[in-house]
């Protein structure tokens, strides 16, 4: 099974659906990626990306996500059928840059702005081993962490984690497209996923 959030969520929906890694790559490479990322009030870009993705691929494998109720903050795994284009929307929607998504009368926000790691939505799913990949290990997502706790797995759950061996770059690189930023992170993913294989024993 495959489980995400926030753009993490894009990326699973890709593979779960078969996507090559070329295919992947080549979706961040794409100078329409910077649309996208620009902040917007209405959201536009951002659902029509979601629309998109929702249109051209469908998951092949199990597949979950997360989003973020408002107003209390509560992460909510979708699976399977559930999932709609505003789904796929709403685990992107980082507050105060996107707007929230309207669905089925609640209002849902970015599904990694309570934990960007959801282990706990594959354990939910049936997990009992997995390979979590988690970006966001620098101090101002750390602090976050403090004060917004994440949900945790259980004890139970076996995690082999994968994260970035030097830092990715500032919060503004990150909201800022740049090919050649992309091309050194997936450079970096992949060197550093090289290396995972040699510990992970699923």
């Amino acid at each position: 099974m495959v489980v995400g959030a926030s753009a993490g969520a894009w990326n699973g929906w890709l593979i779960a659906a078969g996507a090559s890694p070329n295919e992947l790559a080549d979706a961040w490479l794409d100078p329409a990626a910077a649309r996208v990322l620009v902040p917007s009030f209405r959201g536009t870009e951002l659902h029509a990306k979601a629309r998109d993705l929702f249109e051209r691929y469908q998951p092949r494998v199990r597949y979950g996500l997360t989003v973020t109720a408002l107003p209390r903050m509560r992460q909510h795994l979708v699976q399977g059928h559930a999932i709609t284009w505003r789904h796929l929307a709403a685990t992107c929607s980082i507050p105060l840059v996107f707007p929230p998504v309207g669905i089925d009368g609640a209002s849902y926000v970015d599904g990694g702005f309570g934990g960007a790691l959801p282990l706990w939505a594959a354990e939910e799913m049936g997990a009992t081993r997995c390979v979590a990949l988690n970006c966001l290990n620098t101090f101002p997502f750390r602090a976050l962490r403090k004060v917004m706790p994440p949900r945790r797995p259980s004890a139970r759950l076996h995690v082999e984690l994968i994260e970035p061996s030097k830092p990715l770059g500032s919060l503004r690189e990150a909201h800022v497209w740049s090919a050649e930023n992309v091309r050194r992170w997936i450079d970096l993913g992949e060197r550093d996923g090289n290396r995972a294989l040699h510990s992970i024993t699923m």
